[in-house]
């Protein structure tokens, strides 16, 4: 596990070698274009000088490559190439070891900044490869090894038995005559006379007791038999159709009353086909209107919705897979849409058409063009 200590870097000018001797394990994350350039088009290339290990020594000294270079000798190799308005910057992991010495330089005319970090290769919350902490659990598990048990042990379980077996003639078999003699085989089987008993006293039972007595009940083929049905009296039947009707009551009396409070705000839906001009100059029509509560500032929308520019391209959609979320009036999204959509109720549709102003404005925005007038077909899909 590698931890980083602390952060590194340096800037190489061309034409200028750096010799660094890291004070400690020392890891090169990323290099990078300086912010002025000298050459708007070249390539730079950074270059590293490190010391060869030495190689394992051969017992046949024959076999040595002739080419292979001196034990210890210097090895250049490219760390990266840059080129601006194509390759700016290369993110790498070179790890450089302690006291040992590297030579960095460049080819090329624009300055190259390196970053980094000090790192520990070995954290303090391992144990080292030299620790007698093996060895110790090892010990540990032999004095707790219970494989070979001691004969003495052994000798005492044997005695223990020996006495057993001596005292066997003092304990007097007493069996009871009944018992002695023998009696038909058991049917396991509880009667069907006994079954009928329990189900007179399972009418006087509760639910939940019935149901319990259920599962202990089992007729002469081995089968549950059912506990005995409860009849609902026509009173409760009544009761229940009462309820039921008082509650539809209710309800209607609820949607009623919602009504009349959204027409005393002025927010009653409009007539499809009807164009409104809002806040800022967003202009709606609603080609279907929806059904129950109208969204409002704070309410969590999904919605779907196809984006258009006024020569009728198609900038961006979305009218399948997860539908398009966010809380209204909470400048999640662009403020034509906190205005156009606020109202609307679920399953309605409508055309919200965004001018500039309360859209982006003199930005550009990828298929947007600056200054552009937005028209958006949206259906809403659920109010949270």
């Amino acid at each position: 596990m590698v931890v980083a200590i602390a952060p590194w870097s340096i800037v190489l000018t061309p034409g200028k070698e750096e010799v660094i001797v890291p004070q400690g394990d020392l890891q090169i994350k990323n290099a990078a274009l300086s912010d002025v350039l000298s050459d708007q088009s070249g390539r730079t290339t950074v270059k590293l000088t490190y010391l060869d290990l030495a190689p394992m020594e051969s017992d046949d000294e024959d076999e040595e490559d002739e080419n292979e270079p001196p034990k210890g000798s210097a090895v250049t190799t490219v760390l990266c190439s840059l080129t601006p308005g194509k390759i700016e910057q290369y993110s790498c992991e070179i790890t450089l070891e302690q006291d040992n010495e590297y030579i960095l330089e460049l080819v090329g005319k624009n300055p190259v900044y390196l970053y980094g970090n000090y790192i520990d290769q070995a954290p303090v919350d391992q144990p080292p490869m030299d620790s007698d902490m093996g060895s110790e659990s090892e010990e540990e598990e032999d004095a707790y090894n219970l494989g070979e048990v001691s004969s003495d042990v052994e000798i005492e379980a044997d005695a223990h038995e020996i006495d057993l077996e001596d005292d066997v003639d003092r304990f007097e078999e007493v069996e009871d005559e009944e018992e002695t003699k023998e009696a038909p085989p058991k049917n396991l089987k509880r009667p069907r006379e006994d079954v009928v008993d329990i189900e007179e006293a399972g009418e006087k039972l509760s639910k939940s007791q019935r149901k319990k007595l259920a599962k202990k009940l089992k007729g002469e083929d081995g089968k549950a038999v059912p506990a005995p049905a409860e009849e609902k009296p026509a009173e409760d039947k009544e009761e229940t159709k009462a309820e039921d009707k008082k509650d539809k009551k209710k309800k209607e009396k609820k949607e009623k009353a919602e009504q009349q409070e959204g027409e005393k705000k002025g927010k009653s839906p409009e007539k499809s086909g009807d164009t409104r001009t809002l806040e800022g100059g967003v202009k709606i029509r609603d080609a279907k209107v929806g059904t129950g509560k109208m969204a409002k500032k704070g309410d969590k929308v999904d919605m779907r919705y196809i984006g258009k520019l006024t020569d009728g391209k198609i900038f961006d959609k979305n009218t399948k897979g997860k539908p398009f979320t966010f809380t209204l009036g909470r400048g999640d999204v662009i403020k034509g849409w906190d205005v156009g959509i606020a109202g609307m109720q679920i399953g309605g549709e409508r055309e919200v058409t965004v001018p500039p102003s309360m859209g982006y404005g003199n930005k550009k925005m990828a298929d947007i063009p600056a200054k552009s007038t937005l028209i958006f077909e949206v259906k809403l899909l659920e109010i949270k």
